[in-house]
């Protein structure tokens, strides 16, 4: 019974081995294409291995979002959209004055003659969210006023969907492992984004910042089959208004894009004006999805579908059904991009066309699906590190993983004589498993994980010491090779798991607190003391059976 125990153990141990040796070895990403020589084994081991920004070199960017800019915006759209409120609700308001600079942020809605500041501001109240505004009236005018405290509030809400924007387009992008997280005061506004292994970081950071504004707005022009009003030039589209643009309308460049211009360069193409409605019929806000569609199959003719959420197809489809045959239009970035008549209601499908490549198209479809920053970027820190010194660092780190291991090797060796053979056995297979570990949960090695590992040889070494030294004690109280065995490794095992659990507690606050290298150091450092339960406990046990088991009378150990 006890030799099939010892039997049932080595399996266990053989199968576990072979395990790692495949995962940080063998040919993973591409198990046809074994190469079983010593470069091929090293090519195996390069790719399985994921690195961080400090090893495999790519992109350092510190981003700042403008949050003066953001409340600015929001300002200025508020007033414009309280403006069109009090109107539509045929109440005399005359203008308004925005004061957006500084810390000051308010509204003044003038009043005209026999406005009543009251009705004005219930109906505002109904179309616009002034919740947080504090607001003041007097016979000729109201005013809406940010408070300085939700100013703050409102930055730091910006900030934080920057932050799950730019999250959404690097995932989409393929970015392998990278480091997101809000940098310096909070108050800065300053997001770190660190990119390992990118190739074309200019093409990431215009994907990063791009905007993406989707409006479906309402041409002003007579209905089809009337031909829509376009105008050719921007100034006799204002000629059309009475030579000046209200708040209820915009003037915006549409540049024709039928089958008969389409296969022209843009710059070839008539460029044109529309006038429009504005507020949009729906906004950007309300899109569900985005994808790139070909067409014809042709690389240069994608456009772009999308749909919209249930919200907006319903605002969508009530619109449409009361202006069929009217003209609608599809604005990207204040750009018409196309523009179409209604011939039915359509609630939640659309269509961006514009013969776009296909990489523009995934791009702006990726930029839609994630929605538009809410406030433009400013590049304040960009550095490069290059795959030449990611090589040196991984080159140091090496270096010093295999001074340490031999060193440690000699020690062992010398003061445990025959018994260190064992605690290097089971330290290489604790440097090996760790490997396979990280590599299994598609963690990412950097340098401090690196350090991470160095500190996992320490503390395999320590696990052995502990064994040896309470054996060395039970032999010297005069028990037998195989009870000294068996106590030292009973009561060495509690003090083991104190040490590993304390520290391993330790490594979790590091990677639930801590940023990308520190949560890189934790995770090596809790899966290298994990392991080493298995490799300087279990298996270190196992081979001091083997020794029992082919020697049972065993009089003296080599310790």
């Amino acid at each position: 019974m006890k030799n099939n125990s010892l039997w049932i153990r080595t399996a266990f141990i053989l199968v576990v081995t072979l395990g790692g040796i495949y995962l940080v070895f063998g040919p993973r990403h591409s198990p046809s294409a074994s190469d079983l020589t010593w470069q091929g084994i090293k090519n195996n081991l390069a790719n399985n291995i994921n690195l961080g920004l400090d090893l495999k070199g790519g992109s350092h960017l510190v981003m700042r979002v403008k949050t003066d800019d953001y409340l600015k915006t929001l300002t200025e759209n508020n007033a414009q959209a309280a403006v069109t409120a009090a109107q539509e609700a045929k109440l005399p308001v005359t203008g308004s004055q925005v004061t957006a600079q500084g810390s000051t942020y308010s509204i003044t809605l003038n009043l005209g003659e026999g406005a009543q500041a009251d009705a004005v501001i219930e109906e505002v109240k109904k179309k616009v969210d002034f919740v947080n505004w504090s607001v003041s009236s007097n016979a000729n005018s109201i005013t809406w006023s940010l408070p300085s405290n939700i100013q703050t509030v409102l930055k730091n809400q910006a900030v934080e969907q920057a932050l799950k924007i730019i999250e959404s387009r690097i995932n989409a992008f393929g970015v392998k492992e990278p480091t997101l997280q809000r940098h310096g005061a909070e108050s800065s506004g300053q997001i770190l984004l660190q990119m390992p292994g990118v190739d074309d970081p200019e093409r990431v950071k215009k994907l990063i910042g791009d905007d993406a504004q989707l409006s479906l707005m309402k041409v002003v022009s007579p209905p089809s089959p009337s031909a829509v009003a376009t105008y050719p030039t921007e100034e006799a589209a204002k000629q059309s208004l009475g030579g000046a643009v209200s708040s209820n309308r915009k003037v915006l460049p549409y540049t024709e894009r039928d089958d008969s211009v389409a296969t022209k360069p843009p710059n070839e193409r008539p460029k044109q004006f529309v006038v429009v409605e504005s507020p949009a019929v729906v906004d950007g806000s309300e899109l569900r999805d985005a994808n790139a569609v070909s067409r014809t199959g042709n690389q240069d003719d994608y456009q772009i579908s999308f749909s919209l959420k249930p919200a907006g197809a319903a605002k969508f489809g009530d619109w449409t059904s009361k202006n069929i045959n009217n003209y609608m239009a599809v604005v990207l970035n204040g750009e018409v991009k196309s523009v179409a008549y209604i011939k039915s209601r359509i609630d939640d499908q659309g269509e961006i066309s514009g013969r776009f490549t296909k990489a523009t198209a995934d791009d702006l479809a990726l930029t839609l699906r994630s929605g538009a920053l809410p406030a433009k970027l400013e590049y304040q820190e960009e550095r490069t590190v290059g795959p030449s010194l990611g090589a040196d660092s991984i080159r140091a780190g090496v270096t010093a993983s295999l001074a340490g291991l031999i060193f440690i090797v000699i020690f062992m060796l010398i003061y445990y004589r025959g018994s260190g053979i064992n605690a290097v056995i089971a330290l290489v297979l604790n440097m090996l498993l760790t490997m396979a570990a990280l590599i299994s949960f598609d963690s990412t090695l950097t340098l401090p994980g690196i350090a991470g590992l160095i500190l996992g040889i320490g503390m395999a070494v320590d696990s052995n010491v502990l064994i040896f030294e309470r054996m060395r004690e039970e032999l010297g109280l005069g028990f037998n090779v195989s009870k000294a065995v068996e106590i030292g490794f009973d009561r060495a095992f509690i003090t083991i798991i104190d040490t590993h659990v304390t520290t391993i507690i330790s490594a979790i606050i590091l990677y639930l607190y801590g940023s990308g290298p520190i949560r890189g150091f934790a995770v090596t450092l809790i899966l290298g003391l994990l392991i080493n339960l298995f490799s300087a406990v279990f298996v270190s046990r196992t081979i001091f059976m083997w020794l029992l088991h082919r020697n049972p009378n065993m009089q003296k150990l080599s310790i």
